[in-house]
């Protein structure tokens, strides 16, 4: 284990702060270490390995697919990706699809259409983008201008100009920010990163129909609370507000990078070849791995689980008997517990005792289990933090 946290630290980017664990297996919710010790993961990589861990039809699938073809790149055809585009389509508002390699990604092509669409129309100086207080959307540069966080942004300003920030979940603030000159308004159906909050469904319905007035377009950033995570296909399903535009990512390949942008054919009418591409985006290997994780998340009984489970963690959750935790929120699967103090001692007393958890900002514990997550699991796992809560 020391050689490798010696190896990473002296030749990888310090980007990120790592605890002293390195993983070397895991199968459905658990992970293991390199001295063996076995850690109950109620992160699932970020919201990302949705079918666990080493699932067997993915492995399986994977594998075979690795043996056959991995990679022609995007001047060629191959099965899967248009089979995989057929299955975001068919299920879905949009009458096409955007591959890319991951939700930064993803908002980065989103972003880029919008500017397009007012291009192609010949409107002039429309080309305002409007974001929110909280939001989440990526680290690149184009992504990164969205992100609300300024820490996230400081250090690299000047970003993408004619970006603009409303309240999240205020519809006065919206109609004051989106006017004519506004080419899209991008938006997470629930907050991820920022706290784990649910968008209003008549916060989503004014920016529908304010969108509609200015002829703008709506974007939904579904890469965390998409695809099931919320226990229905998509986050925005359960508000009745559809968007031009749709961002996924995190969990579509199962722990393999993809992203993708959903949109209207009156959106793809205005892209052309060479307005965009990516070498790696949608290689066979990768639609493999997400044609299974789509047909697994996709049918009814899976979806109910996943808001059967999350409903009874939540009420675990909420079940803590302690002053010390302000509220405990969120839909399906991506729950948040908010807590006087700052979190961070407790996730680490958490991975001591064999839980995996994240954040949500300073005070927010974050839970994203994989989405074949059990109630035993859930038990386990609350009784592990309701053990650390009490002593401290």
């Amino acid at each position: 284990m020391n050689e490798i946290i010696e190896l990473e630290g002296k030749y990888v980017l310090q980007t990120y702060i790592r605890p002293p664990i390195v993983f070397t297996d895991g199968k459905g919710l658990t992970l293991v270490d390199s001295e063996g010790k076995e850690y109950l993961d109620f992160t699932s990589g970020i919201a990302v390995t949705a079918l666990g861990h080493s699932d067997e039809e993915w492995v399986t699938a994977v594998s075979n697919q690795a043996a056959k073809l991995t990679h022609v790149s995007n001047l060629y055809h191959t099965a899967p990706q248009a089979q995989l585009a057929q299955r975001l389509v068919e299920n879905s508002f949009a009458d096409r699809v955007y591959f890319c390699n991951s939700g930064a990604e993803a908002n980065e092509a989103a972003l880029k259409f919008a500017r397009k669409v007012s291009y192609a129309a010949g409107a002039a100086g429309k080309t305002k983008i409007i974001t929110f207080t909280g939001g989440f959307h990526g680290r690149t540069m184009g992504a990164l201008s969205t992100t609300y966080k300024d820490k996230y942004r400081a250090p690299f300003a000047p970003l993408v100009p004619n970006v603009e920030f409303a309240t999240f979940n205020d519809v006065e603030s919206a109609t004051a920010a989106i006017d004519d000159t506004v080419c899209a308004v991008i938006v997470e159906p629930v907050q991820g990163e920022g706290g784990v909050h649910a968008a209003d469904p008549a916060f989503l319905h004014a920016l529908r129909a304010l969108c509609d007035k200015h002829n703008a377009l709506l974007i939904f950033d579904e890469v965390q609370c998409g695809l099931g995570r919320t226990g229905t296909l998509w986050a925005h399903e359960q508000t009745g507000v559809t968007p031009d535009m749709m961002t996924l990512a995190k969990p579509l390949a199962g722990g393999l990078p993809i992203g993708a942008t959903l949109m209207t054919q009156a959106v793809a009418d205005t892209i052309k070849p060479g307005d965009h591409g990516s070498t790696f985006a949608a290689g066979a290997l990768i639609c493999t791995a997400a044609n299974v994780v789509f047909d697994r998340v996709n049918q009814l009984d899976f979806l109910a689980q996943v808001r059967e489970n999350g409903t009874y963690l939540r009420a675990q959750l909420q079940a803590i008997p302690s002053e010390k935790i302000v509220e405990v929120r969120g839909t399906g699967l991506l729950a948040a517990m908010e807590m006087k103090t700052a979190v961070a001692p407790l996730i680490s007393a958490a991975r001591q005792n064999g839980l995996i958890l994240i954040s949500a900002g300073e005070n927010t514990l974050r839970f994203a289990p994989a989405l074949v997550v059990t109630k035993d699991d859930v038990e386990t796992a609350v009784a592990i933090l309701t053990k650390l809560i009490m002593e401290n």
